[in-house]
C-alpha cells in the first residue's frame, strides 16, 4: 500500500498544486487580495506582492502538468518538494510579522494565517518527496490496482479538501448557521449592543432570548412594513456606526457571509482576536435591523458577537 501511494502521489500533487496555480494565475481576487497578505509586507508593494503571486501560480501549474505528463522523471517531484520548504519559510515569516494578514496560499479567501496553511505546505513537501521516489507511472499504478488506487486518491482528496480554506465557505459556515438557527445565535449571550440615536420602532417576537432571559426585540421599520435594503447598504451603515469601530481592530477580512433572521441581517467577517502566540482566529458577527439605512438611522442598533473560528465558542471582545 505505501508503494502505491508513493507511485500515486503525482496525481495528488497534481490536483493540489494545479487548482492552487490557476486561482492565482486567472483570478480575479489575486490583485485585490495581495495588498492584505503577508507578502505585500515582505516586499513592501501589494502591485509587487499580485505579480509574484501570479508568477507563482504559473510555477504551480507547471509543475502540475509535468507531474501528469509522461515521461516520468523525478525533477517535478523535487520541484514540488522544493516549493513546499519555501511555502514552510514563507509561512514561518508570516506567522512572525504579520499574524493576522492572510497568506495568499489559494487566492480564495481572506482569513487570517492557520495552521492549516502550514499543513498544506507539509503535505506539498510530502508529496513531492514520494513523487521523486515513484517507481512508475501513476497511471500504470493505477491500472494494476484500480480499487485501492481510487481508495487511496479519495482519502487523499478528503483530508486535502479539509485542511483546504474553501470548506469554510462551502460546508462549515452552512453547517454553523443551521446550528445558530436551532441552539440560538450567540449574539444573545455575547452581544454589546449600542443604542441608536433615532431608534426604529420594535416589537417582541421569537427570537433567542438574552442572557436576562428576555426574547430579543425583532426590529421593525416605523411604519411596521419591512423595505429591502441592499446588504451593501448595511455594511456601509455597519462600518460607520460605533459598534463597528468598537471592534474594527480585530476585524481582518471583508464581509464574508450574510443572511437574515427574525428582522435582523447578521453580517460575518474573519478576525485574529488576542496577539503575539495567543493570537486566535475568530469569526465577527455583527446583527443590524435588516430594515436600517444612512436614510432612516444615523446610528443604528448593532449587536456584536465574536467566536472562535475553530470551536464556535463565544470570546468577549472588550472596546
Amino acid at each position: 500500500m505505501s508503494a502505491l501511494a508513493r507511485d500515486l502521489a503525482p496525481l495528488v500533487l497534481a490536483g493540489v498544486l494545479g487548482p492552487a496555480g490557476a486561482g492565482k494565475l486567472f483570478g480575479r481576487g489575486t490583485a485585490r487580495q495581495a495588498p492584505r497578505t503577508a507578502l505585500a509586507r515582505l516586499l513592501r508593494d501589494g502591485g509587487r506582492a499580485a505579480l509574484v503571486l501570479r508568477v507563482l501560480g504559473a510555477v504551480e501549474l507547471l509543475l502540475a502538468a509535468a507531474l501528469l505528463a509522461p515521461p516520468t522523471t523525478p525533477l517535478p517531484g523535487a520541484g514540488a518538494a522544493l516549493l513546499g520548504v519555501g511555502f514552510l519559510g514563507y509561512l514561518g515569516y508570516a506567522r512572525t510579522a504579520a499574524p493576522g494578514s492572510s497568506c495568499g496560499c489559494t487566492a480564495r479567501q481572506e482569513a487570517p494565517l492557520t495552521w492549516r496553511a502550514f499543513a498544506r505546505a507539509a503535505a506539498v513537501l510530502a508529496g513531492g518527496a514520494a513523487a521523486a521516489l515513484a517507481r512508475q507511472p501513476w497511471w500504470t499504478a493505477a491500472a494494476r490496482h484500480p480499487a485501492a488506487a481510487a481508495c487511496l486518491v479519495l482519502a487523499a482528496a478528503v483530508a486535502l479538501t479539509a485542511l483546504s480554506a474553501d470548506p469554510e465557505r462551502r460546508w462549515r459556515m452552512p453547517l454553523r448557521r443551521l446550528r445558530l438557527r436551532i441552539a440560538g445565535h450567540p449574539l444573545a449571550a455575547t452581544a454589546t449592543a449600542v443604542a441608536p440615536a433615532t431608534t426604529p420602532a420594535t416589537t417582541q417576537a421569537a427570537m433567542p432570548p438574552d442572557a436576562a432571559g428576555a426574547p430579543l426585540p425583532v426590529p421593525l421599520t416605523a411604519a411596521g412594513a419591512r423595505t429591502a435594503v441592499p446588504v451593501a447598504a448595511t455594511v456601509e451603515l455597519l462600518e460607520r456606526s460605533r459598534a463597528w469601530q468598537s471592534v474594527s481592530r480585530v476585524v481582518r477580512s471583508a464581509l464574508m457571509d450574510h443572511w437574515d433572521d427574525g428582522g435582523w441581517r447578521i453580517l460575518q467577517f474573519a478576525g485574529v482576536y488576542g496577539g503575539g502566540t495567543a493570537a486566535r482566529p475568530v469569526l465577527v458577527l455583527f446583527a443590524v435591523d435588516a430594515a436600517a439605512s444612512l436614510d432612516t438611522v444615523r446610528e443604528p442598533a448593532v449587536r456584536v458577537s465574536v467566536i472562535d473560528a475553530d470551536s464556535g465558542a463565544p470570546v468577549m471582545a472588550t472596546a
